[in-house]
């Protein structure tokens, strides 16, 4: 018998399984993230080589590249974002839906990078809230790799109520989004 992933803790006996609810749903979304890939530069091109043959993005879950932000619920934000683009990522982050979390990749998106300019975003936390950050310029895909299971080790332990909390509204208001 071939294991694809570890069950969550519960109780186990000759056949049947009980766990609980939170833990089921964690599962199923920490291994079918869909990724909506917003990438501007070189960035981007190492996210492509982390989706090629070589490192294999799907092995972990992220082989549907959804390019609509309605299908999606993890935004992989790669390279340059210009302040002219500021308001069209905040849009595209609006139109997901709940869950969604955000991996910044790279040192451009992160903090603006080597572009200290007055029409460079200094990093895209001041638009929209970022779960994981990949640092490097670019980054390895290997990092990439990383993040990305960063991302589905916080998909799979977030409890179902957080995002209805008080903390997350009061998170979310100090980005403007309702």
């Amino acid at each position: 018998m071939v294991k694809i992933v570890d069950a969550p803790a519960g109780v186990e006996g000759q056949g049947f399984f009980a766990t609980s609810f939170d833990k089921v749903i964690g599962m199923a979304r920490a291994n079918s993230l869909w990724p909506l890939p917003f990438a501007t530069s070189c960035c981007g091109i190492e996210f492509m080589a982390t989706m090629g043959a070589n490192y294999d993005l799907a092995r972990f879950g992220s082989e549907r590249m959804s390019f609509s932000p309605r299908q999606s619920d993890l935004l992989i934000v790669a390279g340059t974002i210009s302040k002219k683009l500021g308001p069209v990522l905040k849009q595209v982050y609006d139109q997901m839906a709940e869950p969604k979390w955000v991996l910044s990749v790279g040192a451009c998106a992160s903090s603006g990078g080597i572009f200290d300019t007055y029409s460079v975003l200094q990093g895209i936390d001041h638009v929209i809230p970022v779960d994981v950050y990949v640092p490097g310029c670019p980054p390895r895909p290997e990092q990439i790799i990383e993040g990305i299971l960063k991302i589905q080790e916080l998909a799979r332990t977030e409890s179902l109520r957080r995002r209805d909390s008080p903390e997350y509204r009061k998170m979310l208001e100090s980005y403007n989004i309702q």
